[in-house]
């Protein structure tokens, strides 16, 4: 992710775009329907924007106040403040995964919030759009506070339900929608007494005075902005039913507070100051924000968002920015998405089904993987079905045997020695234009482009990345059809235009996918020998260069090494997913925490067993010489994984031995104030940008070792295949603190100081540190356990560790 360096502002003359996507809630982990619903969409349209030479920024950050962050902070015991930053830092972490390009991700509970927050109430108050009303609400005594919804619990007063456990707001087991005071036997969920109905002041927005301005701007924004169909229909249910007046204060302490002395208790409501988000966090981007905000003749909004958002942004957000009376940037665009849904049910953060951001990084698929199987299926016009078995058939079919297929045939051919290739020099393509095959394909591949862009443009991201993927069938057709295997031995001119064209279409593509899987592009990229930064047209804003794909790389380009861009998915990994994230987040823990158990209570009485077994045999040696009754067997029943000091180490800083091109030098943080230096034979089996700032297992307690001149003061743990061909890191859990001590249940023990080389003690345990069929690291049965989850290895399975 990384909130973009350059503060950018409005440029006149250009193509000005701001972006946002709907403010993620801060109580919990977002889920996959979150991310599709809305950040990494915007996202997609974002680094189309800027693809394209546009001047666009992308605006988002946590929604932090309001009812379901003070009841999170009740159940978690801290104040509603530690709850956002402990969510803030959790949302970052999964975007920042997730490659999304904000060029600000900030929060709403700042003082910039409250400044613009209060300054439109301000304005609104001022031209009288604002009315004062008594509401009935219910007042708990002991508490002394007004209770918002959900700090209600009773009886649902529904015939047939009568559930004891419904919200002030909600009945979960009939789902029908309630205010407070219907609940039957009401009680405080604080303190559990049962609270009184009392009256209560509050401000309302008069949506209905409103009404006629609001109608003209959705009349003519709708479409000049091209509204998705489901947003209309959302809108237009609202405006049928007829605008009410709107409650803008609630009796909370985390929120706004409401600038007005008859209100000093109280604070906006969520709704009211959340969409104010997007204008605050903007004004922590730069103190210029109304430049961005204000200037509605230069700046085209876009907003990505769930349907269940629509309207906050159609009806409520517009009607409070036009009650200031000022000159706000309205939103132009708005983009919907319906749900995506889970296996056979719906993903839900209250009850924790489905998969979630750091579920998705934890497992061993690739973030370009993510992003490509959430955009082909996101749900644009109706609701769309996560499946594993979905999920792999388009990486398998789609993503390897059709694009990367095409990459790496067209790229490892032109990498071959000349004689068999090209000794990765791209060829000269004297007359490509008058080659009837290649001049078929570009005038598609033109076409094709020009249907991408006017996709894109009208916000169908779904439609854009078909076609770029299109563009690649197309390519591996061309490379069939021209037989280039062929036409090396028969006719090396007609070749040449065929692989310097096709090697075009590997470039272009790199530039078409790049706002839907950033880190693959950067890949191929790497591998054309580009530069990282793409773009689709010239400086006019032109794409007709596709129509000439042979122009894209220049004669005598050299190459970087090509390698296959994905791995594919297998049957029985699939079921291990399916299974891992069957149930709710609960329910696994709830099986993870068994499954910890009843190995721990194996090992214990394995250990008893072995333990009785010892006494027997000292029974039999009694008489002997000492020396005698300690048998080598019972010698060696000592030597165990917990005589082994291994943790939890960030690799700090990594090179290359100066005297050994084999050999890594590392600096390892192992928690202990100073790096620790690390030697390591990992050059051959593992790229050195892989290494950088990544956590490994470290065995702490080896006697250095001077390895070409430097010493080693650990070891990194690896595991290898039967034949040593291929070598992996033990990865620890992404979230794992450093230092922490990798532990063995039902080995628990003190480790030695430093290992005896003598007695062997590393050599004998390493014969039983294993990885399983799941990838998990084991010593003999028992997983390498930290706070955070096991450590793993990425693809080796049955392997040795050492």
């Amino acid at each position: 992710m990384g909130d973009q360096c350059s503060t950018k502002l409005p440029i006149p003359g250009k193509r000005n775009i701001l972006i946002t996507s709907a403010l993620p809630y801060v109580n919990n982990v977002p889920h996959l329907g979150n991310i599709i619903g809305c950040v990494l969409s915007a996202d997609v349209f974002a680094r189309y924007c800027r693809l394209r030479g546009y001047n666009a920024i992308y605006i988002c950050g946590t929604d932090e106040y309001g009812t379901a962050t003070e009841t999170k902070a009740m159940e978690e015991n801290c104040s509603p403040q530690e709850i956002c930053d402990k969510y803030h830092a959790i949302h970052r972490k999964v975007y920042e995964w997730f490659n999304i390009s904000f060029d600000k991700f900030g929060r709403t509970s700042t003082p910039q919030q409250t400044e613009v927050c209060q300054s439109i109430f301000k304005k609104l108050l001022e031209n009288n759009w604002l009315s004062e009303n008594t509401m009935q609400q219910l007042y708990c005594d002991t508490c002394k506070r007004f209770l918002a919804d959900r700090f209600v619990e009773g009886t649902c007063p529904t015939p047939g339900c009568f559930y004891d456990s419904a919200r002030g707001d909600q009945c979960e087991k009939c789902g029908k929608l309630l205010n407070p005071t219907e609940l039957k036997e009401p009680r405080c969920k604080i303190c559990q007494n049962t609270p009184r109905i009392r009256d209560t002041n509050h401000l309302f927005l008069e949506l209905p005075l409103l009404k006629d301005r609001l109608e003209e701007y959705i009349k003519s924004m709708s479409v000049a902005g091209g509204w998705s169909q489901n947003a209309i229909q959302a809108t237009n249910a609202w405006l049928k039913e007829g605008l009410r007046q709107r409650c803008i204060t609630r009796d909370l302490k985390w929120g706004v507070p409401v600038p007005h002395e008859k209100f000093q208790d109280k604070v906006f409501y969520v709704w009211f100051d959340a969409p104010i988000g997007y204008v605050s966090i903007t004004a922590c981007y730069t103190p210029e924000w109304e430049r961005w905000w204000k200037n509605p003749e230069n700046v085209e909004l876009f907003q990505f968002m769930g349907k269940d958002n629509v309207p906050f942004h159609t009806v409520m957000f517009p009607s409070t920015l036009l009650g200031t009376g000022e000159d706000w940037t309205l939103m132009k665009t708005i983009s919907v998405t319906e749900y995506l849904n889970y296996e056979s049910g719906k993903f839900s953060k209250s009850k924790g089904i489905g998969v979630f951001g750091t579920d998705a990084e934890d497992t061993d698929i690739p973030v370009e993987v993510w992003r490509y199987y959430l955009l082909t299926n996101r749900p644009e016009v109706s609701d769309t079905l996560f499946t594993w078995a979905d999920l792999q058939s388009k990486l398998n079919s789609e993503l390897l045997n059709n694009l990367g297929n095409f990459i790496n045939r067209v790229l490892s051919f032109i990498a071959k020695p000349t004689g068999s290739g090209y000794g990765s020099v791209i060829p000269d393509a004297p007359g490509a234009e008058s080659h009837p095959l290649t001049a078929t394909l570009a005038e598609k591949v033109g076409k094709y482009v020009e249907q991408y862009v006017e996709a894109m443009e009208k916000v169908k991201l779904k439609q854009g990345l078909k076609i770029a993927m299109g563009i690649s069938s197309e390519g591996n057709a061309y490379l069939q059809e021209s037989q280039f295997w062929k036409l090396y031995k028969e006719d090396q001119l007609l070749c040449s235009i065929v692989m310097r064209t096709s090697a075009g279409l590997v470039y272009l593509l790199a530039c078409l996918l790049e706002p839907f899987m950033p880190s693959f592009s950067l890949r191929v990229l790497k591998q054309l020998n580009m530069p990282s930064e793409v773009s689709l047209c010239d400086e006019k804003g032109d794409v007709a260069r596709a129509t000439k794909p042979w122009e894209y790389l220049p004669a005598g380009h050299k190459i970087g090494a090509p390698e296959p861009l994905f791995n594919e998915l297998k049957d029985d990994k699939v079921e291990t997913y399916r299974q891992k994230f069957a149930g709710s987040q609960a329910d696994r823990k709830e099986k993870a925490e068994a499954e910890a158990k009843k190995l721990a209570d194996q090992l214990k009485n394995t250990k008893v067993t072995e333990q009785n077994g010892k006494k027997q045999g000292q029974k039999k040696s009694e008489g002997k010489p000492k020396s005698e009754g300690k048998t080598k067997a019972s010698v060696e029943a000592e030597i165990n994984i917990s005589r082994l000091d291994i943790r939890v180490g960030l690799i700090t800083k990594v090179q290359k031995h100066p005297d050994a091109d084999s050999l890594y030098v590392e600096e390892i943080d192992v928690g202990e104030g100073v790096p620790r230096t690390v030697v390591s034979g990992l050059v051959k089996y593992i790229p050195l940008e892989e290494m950088q700032n990544r956590k490994v297992c470290v065995l702490c307690n080896l006697k250095p070792a001077t390895m070409r001149g430097i010493k080693s003061q650990a070891m990194v743990l690896a595991a290898s295949d039967s034949d040593h061909t291929k070598v992996e890191l033990v990865d620890p859990p992404k979230s794992a603190p450093v230092g922490e001590r990798v532990k063995f249940p039902g080995y628990e023990g003190v480790p030695d100081d430093v290992l005896n080389p003598k007695k062997k003690v590393w050599e004998t345990v390493q014969v039983d540190l294993r990885t399983d069929a799941e990838l998990g690291a084991r010593y003999k049965d028992v997983p390498f356990t930290t706070s955070a989850g096991v450590c793993t290895v990425k693809s080796i399975a049955g392997g040795s560790i050492r």
